[in-house]
């Protein structure tokens, strides 16, 4: 019994065309694809057909459309799975895409398996046991319709066939509404030629408008960017930025909003009249030249002294001294 094989085995090198007839004959469908099968309920009724009765074929949903119906199926498959200690992975969300490789190497894996635990039984009824699931009686009410067209074929093989070109005027002369109704259906000439020019213009539509969606996020961008700055603490209760705020959150459109602002930026100009640059650079520099005046090099003054005669010395002290007297006064 093969539950897991290998990549490389020979199962995985079937045909699409042997793995559609060995399911076609074995369940009596007619599939054309295998893709067909993403359902998940082929696969439960082939288990059921290789270990008979294991599968409650009355949970299978064979007419499943949607995703969450599929999923239904495969919970059945893996239930299953689970009976019969098969430790195969299921790729359910691969399969029920309708991918037709992932659907074609699972049911390769299949055949392997029915092939391996198939003991030569050929007493199963796959249309009998398709008649307890949803959508089984169509499946089955399908079979039979395609079997009936053949056995009527046989039974009328040796009438008489009109000619061609009596059929031809009996189905235009039965119903002249359907040549009518027809006519319209087929496309014209210049339809055509004009389809190409309109794709063109869609096409540089979506460019145009792929363009000006960047261009209007680049600056809006930019705008939250100024806007972020002007809620700065530092800045914040600066007439500039005040001013960008007022135009950045105005909500009327009537342009008035510039004039405000500027109105706003002069008021806080006025203001706050700050000090001129020129008058605070000669303060600066009358300063420095009053302390510059004011201050006393020691060692000049004591060079001084030293280079003067003893009489001269005597005399400035003595000037000195009548200076503080109130004798000289």
């Amino acid at each position: 019994m093969a539950t897991n094989i290998g990549i490389m085995d020979a199962a995985y090198f079937v045909g699409r065309s042997e793995i559609l007839s060995w399911i076609n004959s074995t369940l009596q469908l007619n599939l054309s694809k295998v893709e067909e099968a993403c359902t998940g309920a082929v696969h439960c009724q082939l288990l059921d057909a290789a270990h008979p009765g294991i599968v409650p074929m009355h949970k299978v949903n064979f007419d499943a459309k949607n995703e969450y119906e599929m999923i239904q199926n495969y919970k059945v498959l893996q239930d299953v799975f689970n009976k019969l200690k098969i430790t195969k992975h299921i790729e359910v969300s691969k399969l029920v895409k309708g991918r037709p490789l992932d659907n074609l190497e699972f049911m390769q894996w299949m055949k392997r398996y029915c092939d391996s635990v198939n003991s030569g039984q050929n007493s199963y009824n796959p249309l009998e046991r398709r008649e307890v699931c949803k959508g089984g009686g169509r499946e089955v009410s399908k079979k039979s319709a395609h079997s009936q067209p053949s056995n009527k074929g046989g039974s009328t093989s040796h009438r008489p066939q009109p000619s061609h070109a009596a059929r031809r005027n009996d189905v235009s002369t039965a119903n002249p509404a359907n040549q009518v109704a027809a006519k319209p259906t087929r496309p014209s000439a210049a339809a055509a030629a004009v389809a190409p020019a309109y794709d063109q213009q869609i096409t540089e539509l979506k460019l145009s408008i792929d363009s000006l969606e960047k261009e209007r996020d680049f600056y809006f961008a930019k705008l939250r960017d100024i806007e972020i700055l002007c809620q700065t603490p530092e800045v914040e209760d600066s007439p500039v930025f005040a001013a960008i705020q007022k135009i950045l959150y105005a909500t009327d459109d009537n342009g008035s909003e510039l004039a405000e602002a500027q109105a706003m930026l002069t008021a806080g100009l006025q203001e706050a009249v700050p000090l001129s640059p020129i008058a605070e650079v000669s303060e600066e520099k009358s300063s420095e030249t009053h302390k510059r005046k004011n201050f006393a090099n020691p060692e000049v003054d004591a060079a001084g002294v030293s280079n003067l005669s003893p009489r001269r010395r005597l005399s400035d002290v003595s000037n000195i001294h009548h200076s503080g007297s109130s004798l000289m006064t």
